[in-house]
């Protein structure tokens, strides 16, 4: 048997590679294999800090030659359904109930009985503390500052809402308000005091914890409730190389479109602490499938929000960098930044968001994501489309569920959201061809401008010109005389090329099956 199996896996390789199988465009990644164990790996944030902002530790764009293109995706380009991403709101259209629900299911603390401390973290600008609700559902609460009420849970929930639209796993987040007659501490719950010395809790400490933290109006407290995640936590991925504990984890991390894509729409919404920690893998059981499913979490820190306090002014700026400093050095700070220019209204539930100033090709996080510097013109556009994939409608139903008292404040939001999503379409869809969604309709190739359809551009003015391809070699082949629209009656493979006439550089390689669009390839 043993001899079998050696012969099928020679004959495999020395097979004729093919560009296309029957079963492309594949929508969903292999079924997981089964991982029984896991190691929960620490990731320290200073180490990560200054490692990636000092070191070279993933595997960059090459200076010269050929690019690296973006890899965990199909033959459309497109990123599959996997335990990093699923297809969702620009790929099914989801209602406003269903973008205003995101992933919550059901999962707001129950009140039919007291809700039980379990943990509690009292230090810090903003402590918070972990409890069971009645029904013995694990709830992560974390608070707002006093000085900025609703900042950070309006951030959290909102944008918990965004990621889960835009395909990202993410936690269920409810806002809740309750009163401390709503506590109670579980036994032998244990509290580390002003000494370091641990004791064990009392009322005197759930005071002390809601006296650093602000009341609404009516003189109850708003929260973050965050349930727990389902299955055992293992540690934050990192953003370049892999697990090596995890044999379904193929892809190094900096070339995944998923996480590229990532950096536009981080943009967006100023999530300018998209860090490693900030993610979560959990071993998680689908049916009989035990695997690591990849979560991210800890929204606090954007639309203007630092959580413990409104985001820095330089939000969307490096830490450091040698350029920058050596520019304010020589030119004795006469050149402010272009974010020293923002103005920001005074909305203290929402930290410092604006749109005026903003550029998403200058917007960066704190330091060097390394999927973030990998990302090409392609990997922008998916992320662009899947924002612009937000209507002003939808943007106002998702900036709702934040729950802002100042209706100023949520009209403010709504805008710069909205502005900021414009900017992204109108920057990242001139950088290439902007076309996509192709079908076939009565013998003709149809598909959407992206960047005319939403208004960012003026509509690509496109040439046609089929080709036969050989599915083995991978040669195009120009049909003479074939540059309309009109599909060819060609039994294999074959497909058109889409040149942007004003721009011959920007093209798309449509590939079909008969009838079918089977395959997408983009140049710049």
């Amino acid at each position: 048997m043993k001899y079998i199996f050696a012969i099928t896996i020679l004959l495999a390789t020395l097979a004729p590679a093919q560009n296309f199988y029957t079963d492309d465009p594949l929508l969903k990644e292999p079924k997981a294999r089964n991982i029984d164990s896991a190691n929960n790996r620490k990731l320290s944030d200073f180490y990560d800090l200054f490692s990636l902002q000092f070191k070279q530790l993933s595997e960059a764009q090459p200076v010269k030659g050929d690019p690296i293109r973006a890899r965990a995706v199909n033959t459309l380009g497109e990123p599959m359904d996997s335990a990093w991403w699923q297809r969702r709101h620009y790929y099914k259209r989801m209602t406003l109930e269903e973008l205003k629900r995101g992933p919550v299911n059901d999962s707001a603390p129950s009140t039919s009985k007291k809700w039980t401390v379990i943990s509690a973290k009292n230090e810090g600008v903003t402590p918070g503390f972990t409890m069971r609700d009645a029904n013995n559902r694990l709830f992560f609460i974390k608070f707002d500052p006093v000085t900025n009420l609703e900042m950070a849970t309006t951030s959290d929930i909102v944008v918990s809402r965004i990621f889960y639209a835009l395909g990202y796993n993410v936690p269920e987040n409810n806002i809740l308000h309750f009163t401390p007659d709503q506590l109670e501490i579980g036994d032998g719950v244990m509290v580390t005091d002003q000494k370091g010395k641990k004791r064990q809790m009392t009322r005197a400490d759930i005071q002390f914890i809601l006296s650093k933290v602000p009341k609404t109006k009516d003189g109850r407290f708003r929260a973050t409730a965050s349930l727990g995640l389902p299955g055992k936590p293992v540690g934050p991925p990192r953003y370049y190389g892999t697990r090596t504990d995890d044999p379904n984890d193929i892809v190094p991390h900096e070339h995944r479109r998923d996480l590229r894509g990532l950096h536009v729409i981080n943009a967006w919404i100023a999530h300018d602490d998209s860090r490693a920690i900030n993610n979560l893998d959990i071993l998680y059981k689908d049916d009989d499938v035990q695997y690591i499913k990849h979560f991210m979490l800890d929204f606090g820190s954007t639309l203007g929000s630092g959580t413990e306090v409104a985001n820095s002014a330089r939000s969307g700026s490096y830490f450091f960098t040698w350029k920058d400093s050596a520019k304010q050095l020589f030119t004795f700070g006469l050149r402010p930044p272009y974010w020293a220019y923002a103005k920001f209204p005074d909305f203290p539930s929402l930290g410092r968001f604006e749109w005026k100033v903003f550029d998403p090709e200058k917007w960066v996080p704190e330091y060097h994501n390394p999927a973030f510097l990998n990302r090409l013109p392609d990997d922008e556009f998916w992320g662009a489309k899947l924002v612009t994939a937000f209507t002003n409608d939808e943007i106002h139903a998702l900036v709702s569920t934040g729950e802002l008292s100042d209706p100023k404040a949520a009209a403010w939001l709504a805008e710069c959201l909205i502005e900021r999503r414009n900017k992204i379409g109108k920057v990242y869809f001139g950088k290439l061809l902007p076309l996509d969604q192709f079908y076939v309709e009565a013998d003709q190739l149809k598909w959407t401008d992206l960047g005319s359809a939403l208004g960012y551009l003026p509509a690509a003015t496109v040439s046609q010109q089929w080709f036969a391809f050989d599915n083995q070699s991978g040669k195009k082949t120009p049909l003479p005389g074939q540059t309309s629209t009109a599909v060819p009656s060609l039994e294999h493979y074959f497909g058109v090329t889409l040149t942007d006439t004003k721009n011959p550089k920007h093209t798309v390689d449509v590939f079909l099956r008969g009838q079918s669009v089977v395959g997408i390839e983009r140049n710049w």
